[in-house]
């Protein structure tokens, strides 16, 4: 059963609200120099929650090597007018990544956080743009210098299930 949505609720992410398929592209190494990219399909279902000032994402990846889950939480905040994004892998199931925060601006979402890969600091950045009524891509990168430069490490495109 869904609950009532909230009046003033945001819209940002009411284009990722469904069922879709999903090609995933990553770096085999991050912050190596690497240029070979795994390749594999997942999918990914979206509902609102927090009367619309939220929504879960419940993904399925379908790494080369094992099938794994995994949930991206969302939560906006109006009175910063900006959104929270964590991660929870089933790999890990007792630790949320650090939250990246953002917006929106002529359709476009940029989230950043401050991070650690490994023993590297880093600033994460994710990107999510709607392409299409039926697709969607979402990207991130790590930056090792303060976001002068970006290594794009994981690229979803995503095709919404008929």
């Amino acid at each position: 059963m869904a609950l009532e949505l909230l009046a003033g609720a945001p819209a940002d992410f009411d284009f990722v609200i469904g069922d879709w398929h999903v090609r995933h592209r990553r770096l085999k190494e991050r912050l190596a120099h690497c240029e070979e990219w795994l390749e594999f399909d997942g999918a990914m279902s979206t509902r609102k929650i927090l009367g619309g000032f939220g929504n879960v994402e419940d993904n399925i990846l379908r790494f080369p090597d094992q099938e794994v889950r995994a949930i991206a939480l969302r939560s906006y905040d109006a009175a910063t007018k900006q959104w929270s994004i964590w991660w929870l892998d089933g790999r890990f199931p007792g630790r949320l990544d650090v939250p990246v925060v953002g917006g929106f601006k002529d359709g476009v979402g940029t989230f950043l956080a401050n991070d650690f890969h490994g023993n590297i600091p880093v600033t994460v950045r994710f990107i999510w743009r709607r392409i299409g009524p039926d697709e969607l891509r979402w990207d991130q990168a790590f930056s090792t210098d303060d976001g002068k430069t970006w290594e794009t490490n994981w690229i979803m495109d995503f095709h919404r299930k008929e």
